[in-house]
């Protein structure tokens, strides 16, 4: 049994009041705040049609099934994410795997560094990605429409093991090959892969353009993203200061960094009201990576590659809630409205997330019962309900895939893929309700409101509007979420001044002017 409810469903043409939850609250009119939307008509940053992207470890290409067109179920939930998107693969794994070109190819030594960390893969994760699996991703882009930023190891990698493994990965997925990624938070390497006292900025672009350079030379069309920090972001800013005296450059398309708002599970800050609250690192973070692919160059763009709730697996009661889905659907909307070209939010199957971290999901250590049936990580877009029985009659797998809370956020947002971004206002006083508005390439203007409160409902004036989607859930903390796509609207009035709806508490609706 699980924990989660998920079903789609359309309001059809002849829903009534009573099925559209925007229309009903008990409150009288004058114990409901109040607020006014306005949208602007000033262009900002232009959302590519690719913006939403999903994270993974590297190690789950250990099984070629995986990323497979054959695997429908997880195609489908690709699909229903986002129609367009960007997968990534790297995390902490990205750095254990080796690339197994022949059956014959023998695994490498390794033993454990002297500066080991905690929550890091030990040296014993040593796990091989064959022709096959990238064969097979191949086949999964393709089926999904979506494209790879593909993850090559810098930790243990060598020019030599890496330039055949990108030059397999480079013809294979032709055109659905983003860039590569040459190393995963590389700030932290200090903790586990190289000596702390004499790792930074400097000996990590020595180790790393000595493999880019010869990938490079190899294949001359093969683009970079640098340098995946964990989460110090000046690290961006150092290298952009450093780029114009390094001589051979690799072509560099994207800066790039990490973001989990929170952590460990056990940090008794990561509740659900911290979690809905503004987060002025986003912001900070935004001014630096822009700043820096700027002086690198004007054709360079900026990029969160992974990240989500809390890390180290996530936070139960947190990261697998409705509040996730809102704040998934929120920090989007604010990476879009920041210039970001796109951004990935982390998951996958248990076995390689908890490999990731360190062998252990801590926010099972705060279940009451940790046998309960519940996600793995527990921040994870899209969960892996495990083989049903094997393969079926017709050979194909039977794994099954669900959206999680945060997946169901993302879904959301990914409306606002290719839309120019718009400012516009909703002052609403100390209720936590934000806005986000965009044009799209049809000319018309879609809205996104989303009311975080727990129990306050507001009452919008908003220009003359169509509903297209709500986002609900029963409660904050409830074990479900929902997109449901609106075909009609019967849940406002017009008058002189607009039209007005009451949104209800934990809530995100999706509006298109008229």
């Amino acid at each position: 049994m699980r924990l989660f409810s998920r079903r789609d469903f359309v309001l059809t043409g002849s829903a009534t009041a009573a099925s559209l939850p925007i229309l009903l609250h008990a409150q009288t009119p004058d114990a409901i705040p109040t607020a006014t939307l306005k949208v602007g008509t000033e262009a900002g940053a232009k959302v590519p049609s690719d913006f939403i992207g999903l994270s993974y470890e590297s190690m789950q290409l250990e099984d070629p099934t995986f990323f497979s067109p054959e695997n429908i179920s997880l195609v489908q939930q690709f699909r229903n994410i986002a129609s367009k998107g960007v997968l990534r693969l790297g995390g902490n794994t990205s750095e254990f795997g080796w690339w197994k070109a022949t059956d014959a190819a023998t695994a490498p030594a390794r033993t454990e560094s002297s500066w080991k960390a905690e929550g890091e893969p030990t040296a014993a994760t040593v796990f091989a990605i064959t022709p096959k699996a990238v064969d097979n991703l191949d086949g999964f882009l393709k089926a999904t429409g979506w494209n790879c930023i593909y993850g090559l190891n810098l930790g243990y990698g060598t020019p030599e093991v890496d330039v055949a493994e990108a030059t397999y990965v480079m013809k294979r997925l032709g055109p659905r090959l983003q860039y590569f990624q040459l190393g995963n938070e590389v700030d932290q390497f200090k903790g586990h892969l190289r000596d702390p006292q004499t790792w930074n900025v400097e000996t990590y672009l020595e180790d790393w353009l000595k493999i880019a350079r010869a990938v490079q030379k190899a294949l001359p069309e093969a683009k970079f993203g640098m340098p995946d920090v964990a989460a110090d972001v000046t690290w961006l800013t150092q290298i952009a200061d450093r780029w114009a005296s390094i001589e051979d450059k690799p072509n560099v398309v994207t800066l790039s960094h990490h973001y989990y708002w929170s952590g460990p599970p056990s940090n008794p800050d990561a509740t659900i009201e911290n979690l809905l609250k503004p987060d002025v690192k986003v912001a900070e973070d935004a001014a630096a990576a822009k700043a820096a692919a700027t002086k690198i160059g004007p054709s360079v763009t900026y990029r969160m590659t992974e990240g989500n709730t809390v890390y180290r697996g996530g936070k139960p009661g947190l990261s697998d809630v409705f509040a996730a889905a809102l704040w998934s659907a929120e920090y989007l909307f604010q990476l879009m409205l920041d210039g970001y070209c796109g951004v990935n939010l982390h998951g996958g199957s248990g076995h390689a997330q908890a490999v990731s971290v360190g062998g252990v999901f801590h926010g099972e250590a705060l279940m009451k019962d940790p046998t309960v049936p519940h996600p793995k990580p527990f921040y994870t877009p899209i969960a892996n309900e495990g083989t049903l029985a094997g393969a079926g009659t017709d050979g194909k797998l039977n794994n099954k895939f669900l959206l999680e809370p945060v997946g169901y956020g993302m879904k959301f947002a990914a409306a606002f893929q290719g839309v120019t971004m718009l400012p516009v206002t909703l002052d609403a006083g100390k209720i936590n309700i934000t806005a986000y508005a965009g044009k799209r390439t049809d000319g018309k203007t879609i809205v996104a409101i989303l009311n975080k409160e727990a129990t306050t409902p507001v009452r919008i004036t908003a220009p003359y509007f169509d509903t297209i989607q709500i986002l609900i859930a029963p409660a904050l903390d409830a074990h479900e979420a929902h997109v449901n796509t609106v075909v009609s609207e019967t849940s406002s009035r017009r008058t002189t001044e607009g039209q007005v709806f009451t949104l209800p508490p934990h809530m995100a609706t999706l509006i298109v002017l008229h």
